[in-house]
């Protein structure tokens, strides 16, 4: 009985094999197309674990990083770019200032092109004691003024934002005063400040470096001296920025009247040079006005490529 059990077994491989040899073998599965490449792995996960960034459909090199994305370049108008780009020596002359900007679009920028750190503060002038003592016994003392202004972009964020513009309309004070509010939220939002007064130090490219909050009548030595320490910490962190973005090509350009900023090359012809600044601010120049270590750059650099 066992034996032909045995037997019956062994007939029924050798059938299944021989009809598998007739079919082609068993049926396959249809692969279906990988949309990531041979890992099966998205492109972002791949990123992150410091191998070659990749985009869907196989191994392609992203784009080079000393090349400036696209993304970030402020064009002007999308359907005509040359169109409306400032001159670089209007940006470089720009408005005079009082010693407190009231944007950080432009304390920024200012920033950025001087090398400077900035200071934030943000104050309620009315309702503050703390804010109104900082303000007579520090912020308004020449000897303070003298040195923050070679040392810092300053932006004074103020809550009480009412208007008496006499020349605005009730509805266009209104307006103005409700925008203001919805910017100084904005900011207070961004920077967690909670309390009156809050001062920040921070670098060019927006990292807090310091964070000092209130004030006691008396303490303006001591409130100084913490600034001079988050500015020496301020000026090393640019130092690094900076650093970083001239290995992409970015330098210090100066025209004939000694004026700078800190951009990259985007493009050259017949003596028309056009710009772009860390932030993506473009501004359009040409070559007899600008220093001779510039011209002599462009030189040198013409002379590399063979033009």
């Amino acid at each position: 009985m066992r034996y032909c059990c045995l037997v019956l077994a062994l007939v029924s491989v050798v059938s299944c094999a021989r009809l598998d040899r007739l079919t082609g073998g068993p049926e396959k599965k249809e692969e279906k197309p990988q949309p990531f490449g041979p890992t099966g792995i998205p492109p972002e996960l791949r990123a992150k674990t410091g191998g070659t960034a990749v985009v869907a459909g196989g191994n392609v090199p992203a784009v080079p990083a000393n090349i400036t994305p696209e993304s970030d370049i402020a064009w002007t108008d999308p359907d005509n770019p040359e169109a409306g780009i400032p001159e670089l020596s209007s940006l470089m002359e720009g408005p005079k200032r009082g010693p407190w900007e009231e944007s950080d679009k432009a304390a920024f920028r200012r920033a950025s092109r001087e090398g400077k750190p900035v200071l934030i503060w943000f104050t309620d002038s009315k309702n503050s004691p703390g804010c109104k003592a900082i303000a007579a016994e520090l912020f308004s003392k020449g000897e303070f003024e003298s040195w923050a202004k070679d040392r810092f972009v300053r932006l004074r964020v103020d809550s009480q934002v009412r208007q008496r513009d006499p020349n605005m309309s009730m509805d266009e004070a209104a307006t103005k005063e409700a925008n203001m509010r919805e910017y100084v939220a904005t900011l207070k939002k961004r920077y967690k400040v909670l309390g009156h007064p809050t001062v920040l130090v921070l670098s060019p490219d927006g990292e807090v470096i310091g964070r000092y909050k209130g004030y006691r009548t008396g303490d303006a030595d001591y409130f100084w001296g913490l600034l001079k320490q988050g500015d020496t910490v301020a000026q090393k962190r640019y130092g690094e920025w900076r650093a970083g973005l001239e290995k992409k090509g970015y330098r210090e350009w100066q025209d004939r009247s000694g004026r700078k900023v800190f951009a990259k090359l985007l493009a050259y012809s017949n003596g028309n040079l056009l710009l772009v600044e860390p932030d993506g601010g473009r501004s359009k120049t040409v070559e007899s006005k600008l220093s001779d270590g510039d011209r002599e750059w462009i030189r040198q650099q013409k002379a590399a490529r063979g033009l």
